[in-house]
């Protein structure tokens, strides 16, 4: 499911695109204005994404769970296709309900160059409307989704999906970057 500014109506049938998803992801819709959320990337290291955006366009990824095999391989393709966004400044963060300490390690075995966020909490995944509350078994894990917010953290595009093993398609996330970047 992609969403556009330029594109009315809901996704999934979602009056808002918070809270827990029932069926499927409910994402905050383009035109919505993002939660300014800070989260741990460690314990005692906070990032704050209004602080961490600067301005810029921001790519904000939510993924399952840290070290499964196709998280590591989204988190690692998109850290190498930045080197494909040299036309536009843009901040990226990465959001999974993953201890502080977990995300840091695995942010640090992978090597990407953005902060990896822990929402143990579960107040961005909630915010942002991709709780999965039934991931085998498993309460308030992210569906995989990804949010690009302009530099005053509107909704320009999101993308969510309940079929953990897709990933976004990185040429229309690099077009979105670039139009935010208008």
């Amino acid at each position: 499911m992609t969403t556009r500014d330029d594109e009315p109506g809901s996704p999934a049938g979602s009056p808002g695109g918070s809270g827990s998803a029932v069926g499927g992801p409910s994402p905050l819709r383009p035109g919505r204005t993002a939660p300014d959320l800070a989260l741990p990337r460690g314990p005692g290291d906070v990032v704050r994404l209004s602080e961490h955006a600067a301005g810029r366009p921001t790519l904000v990824l939510f993924f399952p769970l840290a070290f499964s095999p196709v998280c590591t391989e989204e988190l690692c393709a998109v850290a190498e296709d930045l080197e494909r966004w040299t036309d536009v400044d843009a901040a990226v963060v990465a959001v999974s309900v993953d201890s502080p300490f977990t995300v840091r390690r695995f942010a640090e075995e992978t090597g990407v160059p953005y902060p990896v966020l822990s929402d143990f909490n579960r107040e961005a995944v909630t915010a942002f409307g991709v709780r999965d509350d039934d991931y085998f078994g498993l309460r308030g894990v992210a569906y995989r989704s990804a949010f690009v917010l302009d530099a005053g953290l509107r909704v320009v595009w999101s993308w969510a999906t309940a079929d953990d093993a897709v990933l976004p398609d990185l040429e229309e996330v690099r077009e979105a970057v670039r139009r935010a970047a208008l």
